[in-house]
């Protein structure tokens, strides 16, 4: 598996998924992309992970396997573990660099701009503390993920990674942004199930008066 020192540390991160892409192996290893994301490990594979489960959510099953990984990314948030840790068999697992090209060059407008008007802020939101909520909120996000929903993964992927890019930059603000996000989405789904429980039980109510 090839290994190589991108300078992981000193460059933006849309600039260091270029150069990953850039190389002329045709295979991409996990443990490549780990070695490369350097001490942003953690944001940075939920970051890449999430970013990879939303644009292969409308491919059914796919997410079912690209969760697992980012599950276990999570957990390790979660219980604030210092590096980060997948078995010998991920790291050897590889993709296509063509495909990872054709996956980051979709995102990368909106990474450029996003990293334009990031920075360090309301730490707060980053602190131990504030990993161990998002570890447990990303990981129930990523249980979401890996649920064999049609689209409807879409979102909580979405949010996986904007808490990864608040992690990664240290960014309080991002941060925010995923749990507004993210509480909005678990209202959307007690309502959405509110109305959907009601009608079930309406329904068969009204069978029961029909046929009782």
């Amino acid at each position: 598996m090839p290994d190589y020192d991108y300078e992981a540390d000193a460059r933006p991160f849309s600039r260091l998924l270029s150069d990953i892409g850039a190389r002329d192996e045709p295979k991409l290893y996990l443990g490549e992309l780990i070695n490369a994301f350097g001490e942003r490990g953690f944001g940075a594979m939920m970051v890449f992970l999430g970013l990879l489960n939303a644009l292969a959510s409308p491919i059914p099953g796919s997410t079912t396997v690209l969760g697992a990984p980012l599950l276990l990314i999570c957990l390790q948030v979660l219980f604030l573990r210092d590096q980060l840790w997948m078995p010998r068999w991920a790291l050897k697992s590889s993709l296509p660099r063509a495909e990872f090209r054709r996956v980051t060059g979709k995102v990368d407008p909106l990474l450029r701009r996003i990293e334009r008007i990031s920075r360090p802020r309301w730490l707060v939101m980053t602190t131990p503390a504030a990993q161990v909520l998002i570890g447990l909120a990303a990981s129930l996000l990523s249980l979401i993920v890996m649920l064999p929903i049609f689209g409807g993964n879409l979102f909580p992927s979405l949010f996986v990674a904007l808490f990864g890019f608040g992690l990664m930059q240290r960014d309080g603000a991002a941060v925010v942004a995923a749990w507004l996000g993210a509480a909005g989405f678990a209202a959307f789904v007690w309502a959405a199930w509110e109305v959907i429980s009601r009608v079930f039980l309406a329904t068969v109510g009204w069978w029961g008066h029909l046929f009782g």
